[in-house]
């Protein structure tokens, strides 16, 4: 991406031995720094103006700059990023109103799974974001608002397919003497990659696992989410990580007017989560400029489709929990997230 390597997500002895031609003490002032959100070495008052510029000129903090922030009157923040090679992702901060503040990061530009009610996946895929800039993009949104306590990987991109530069980022993101956010407090929400989770349960981390799911009637989910996998291996996958792993899993349903909220739907869902720990979440659709679906046009559910679906699913003994769209008017809802660069 660049000649100068950049040195936000670096946990303090890996950034201890990219520093290692300064005094120790440094490399934890600027470890210390970078936590609290410092964007550049101009920030970081404690060490001396030479050095600084020398820094400058060796690494840089984070990896590119911002290009647009937009805020909610709902108190959802958006930023769009671009990175050093001119990529463009979004990442959101979501607050709500409770105090909770939860960071919602992407780990690719674009997307290579092509669900098709998704913004995301409509721009198509361009490449795996680093772990420099997974952890960048909460480190851009602390700057912007302190108290952040929860990560849900729900951005941009499948991060299964990620998972590796996934785990640095939280790697960082998680160090108690850091920013210390609990694992246990980041949620990843992937299509169902069966190998990713199999990975997931073998070799951590120990983070909160949920499936988009959307249908449990294999061949209508095919078609809406073309780059998901069979769901007899998917299921397998999910019953091992429960029991490996002793975590609840979150089903969530994107429910799309007419096509996906009828009686076969919710009895299909029951089918699926049977013999499994799970909660089913519902996400009324959020509009976003798409091509549409075998030639109609999406549209969201009415809200009795979406009661009277939730009481289906609730007769057949299915927890079942609805989300409220944030960040509608942002385009920073659930689904909504892409920029062309």
């Amino acid at each position: 991406m660049t000649a100068k390597p950049v040195l936000a997500g670096l946990p303090p002895g890996q950034l201890r031995e990219t520093l290692a031609s300064y005094p120790a003490f440094r490399s934890t002032q600027v470890y210390e720094w970078i936590c609290r959100g410092a964007l550049s070495f101009d920030e970081m008052t404690n060490l001396p103006v030479s050095l600084r510029a020398e820094l400058a000129s060796r690494y840089e903090v984070v990896p590119g700059g911002l290009v647009t922030e937009l805020r909610d009157s709902d108190g959802t923040v958006k930023l769009g990023l671009k990175l050093l090679d001119g990529a463009v992702i979004e990442t959101v901060l979501l607050d709500d109103r409770t105090g909770r503040k939860t960071a919602c990061l992407s780990t690719q530009a674009g997307c290579p799974v092509g669900c098709v009610f998704c913004k995301t996946g409509a721009i198509g895929f361009k490449r795996n974001l680093d772990f420099h800039e997974i952890a960048g993009q909460f480190l851009r949104l602390k700057r912007m608002e302190s108290g952040i306590s929860h990560i849900v990987i729900m951005g941009m991109g499948e991060p299964l397919l990620n998972l590796d530069e996934l785990r640095r980022a939280l790697d960082f993101l998680s160090d108690p003497g850091g920013l210390n956010i609990s694992k246990r407090r980041v949620t990843l929400s992937t299509c169902g990659i069966e190998e990713g989770i199999a990975d997931l349960t073998d070799n951590g981390p120990d983070i909160r696992l949920a499936l988009s799911l959307t249908t449990a009637r294999e061949q209508l989910r095919k078609r809406l989410m073309p780059g998901s996998g069979p769901l007899p291996a998917l299921k397998k996958a999910l019953l091992d990580y429960q029991k490996k792993r002793k975590r609840r899993i979150t089903l969530e349903m994107v429910l799309l007017g007419g096509i996906n909220t009828g009686i076969p739907d919710a009895k299909a869902a029951a089918g699926f989560a049977a013999g499994l720990d799970a909660v089913i979440n519902l996400i009324p659709w959020n509009p976003v400029e798409i091509a549409g679906f075998e030639g109609g046009r999406l549209r969201a559910p009415t809200a009795k489709e979406v009661s009277e679906f939730a009481a289906a699913l609730e007769s057949l003994g299915l927890k079942v929990t609805c989300r409220t769209g944030k960040g509608l008017g942002i385009a920073g809802a659930c689904g909504q997230l892409g920029t062309r660069d």
